[in-house]
């Protein structure tokens, strides 16, 4: 099911900004019984995303009863909500007092995989370019990540490592990336490029309450191939240890499949 603000709808305007500039935001969670995971977390995401992007935030009690209405029905579902600026006249210039539009969309989907020994990981011919203005945020324009996806299509790589254009480790074309060195984990600066997931945050949040500890540092890529462990993260896949990257292997630690637990146990406790 979709809606288009609020309207059962399979269409938006062919003016729309969001389609001719990619000039919005957007999020992708779990429902369960028709109730969004994460909810809070994932509202608050929007909202700074849209602030960044200087866009009006839809209400959240808005927003909740469209994600409610389009996931009942399913005992599990992908919902994605997506804001744009709305329709306005040709040109980059932002309309002023325009009014942004909401879409709302669910499908049926099965449990997340779990993946106990590990996913191969490929490293991705491109890099990601430096914007601090967007750096964090899950806007629309996500052309980087779909070239990166181009890269390969057998069915045995789960995900591409993105680095960015000094080398440094970013994530996934669709996950966030965790390392684990002397036992402690550190994830990736996103000041200059990437997307903070959910997820991510909540890892931070675990690992702290875990007493693990968790930093978030420039990781070099070699770096990122000598660590004891890595996993990626999203609010779809949950945790993925990750069990091959260009030819280094490892052995998925008790530390990640600690934290792929915690995250389930935390959604079923929020459920």
């Amino acid at each position: 099911m979709m809606l288009v603000n609020g309207a059962p709808a399979e269409s938006i305007a062919v003016t729309d900004r969001g389609l001719a500039y990619g000039d919005g935001v957007f999020r992708t969670l779990r429902a369960v019984a028709g109730r969004p995971l994460q909810w809070g977390r994932h509202y608050a995401k929007l909202h700074h995303d849209c602030g960044a992007l200087d866009l009006s935030c839809p209400p959240e009690s808005v927003l909740l009863a469209d994600v409610q209405r389009v996931a009942v029905g399913h005992a599990l579902a992908t919902v994605k909500i997506i804001v744009t600026r709305g329709g306005g006249p040709r040109g980059y210039a932002p309309p002023r007092g325009g009014v942004p539009s909401r879409i709302v969309m669910a499908e049926a989907s099965a449990p997340p995989a779990r993946h106990a020994n590990g996913v191969t990981v490929r490293l991705c011919r491109l890099r990601l370019s430096h914007q601090p203005a967007l750096a964090g945020v899950k806007h629309l324009n996500r052309l980087e990540n779909v070239l990166a996806r181009a890269e390969w299509n057998d069915s045995a790589t789960a995900e591409g490592l993105l680095l960015d254009q000094e080398g440094f480790a970013i994530g996934g074309t669709m996950s966030n990336l965790f390392i684990i060195e002397d036992g402690a984990l550190i994830t990736p600066d996103l000041s200059r490029s990437g997307v903070a997931g959910v997820t991510r945050d909540r890892i931070i949040d675990l690992a702290k309450q875990a007493g693990t500890g968790c930093r978030v540092e420039a990781l070099p890529y070699p770096r990122v191939r000598n660590a004891e462990g890595a996993f990626l993260v999203n609010s779809l896949i949950g945790l993925w240890p990750i069990a091959s990257l260009e030819g280094r292997t490892w052995v998925p630690t008790t530390l990640a499949r600690d934290f792929a637990h915690a995250l389930e146990t935390d959604d079923a406790a929020r459920d």
